[in-house]
């Protein structure tokens, strides 16, 4: 008995459905390399998920759009009565798109230093100059940043200078205002009362004594008449009036 042929419908299993897709695209992927590279052939291969993903497969160097426009050149040749004028306009301007969208893709490459092995020296030496100008100008441009951002910083300076000055005047126009209202309480002496008390004392007006010495030292000498005696007679009289007694 031979294999029973499955029919083929739609998964519903999500998980399965995507599953397969993965296989059965990699697999396609690969049956059409290998029939680009054994048959010399010009692929190109499209494919849209069901979540709107897209997947392609060219094997032009040059990209799936030099195989769109030859599909084009060629439907166009195939149907000649579809080449209306403006139609054709359409295409040749798209394909003018193209080839700058190419040229520009392939000098890009060049200026990130790819591509450079078949490259001439007058090519190379043009490029090294425009590099260079596209350097400068970004310094430049860099430059101008930080200069921005150096005023910005020197004003928000002033400005903070400004407002802490403003504060300063206020704090002492408020120690002034305290001030004048104890004067007018009378918790803060007057100036000549305060230095007319202070002459009252014997000290005013000079250096303060620092301690009890130097105290007794600024007190005027006054001689003392007393004189101290001896608790005890003299020893060695004493010693010589026995001497004589026993003599």
């Amino acid at each position: 008995m031979g294999r029973r042929k499955v029919p083929l419908s739609r998964i519903e299993n999500p998980t399965a459905r995507q599953t397969t897709f993965v296989k059965r695209r990699q697999g396609l992927f690969k049956k059409t390399h290998e029939l680009s590279v054994l048959c010399d052939a010009q692929i190109g291969l499209i494919i849209f998920s069901t979540s709107g993903k897209l997947f392609h497969y060219c094997s032009e160097p040059s990209g799936m759009e030099h195989i769109i426009g030859r599909y084009q050149n060629s439907t166009e040749t195939q149907n000649p009565e579809n080449n209306d004028p403006k139609l054709e306009a359409m295409h040749g301007g798209l394909r003018k798109m193209q080839k700058e969208t190419l040229n520009l893709q392939w000098h890009l490459k060049r200026l990130t230093g790819e591509n450079l092995n078949s490259i001439k020296f007058e090519d190379l030496d043009e490029l090294e100059q425009q590099l260079e100008c596209s350097v400068n100008m970004v310094r430049a441009k860099k430059f101008e940043l930080l200069q921005q951002q150096m005023d910005n910083l020197q004003t928000k300076e002033k400005m903070l200078q400004e407002e802490n000055d403003q504060i300063y005047h206020l704090i002492k126009e408020k120690q002034a205002a305290a001030l004048m209202e104890h004067r007018q309480m009378g918790m803060v002496p007057n100036t000549e009362e305060h230095r007319h008390v202070l002459e009252q004392f014997p000290f005013s007006g000079e250096e303060q004594p620092g301690g009890v010495l130097q105290l007794a030292a600024s007190l005027p000498s006054v001689s003392n008449p007393y004189h101290l005696l001896p608790a005890q007679p003299n020893l060695q009289d004493f010693i010589g009036l026995h001497h004589h007694n026993r003599l």
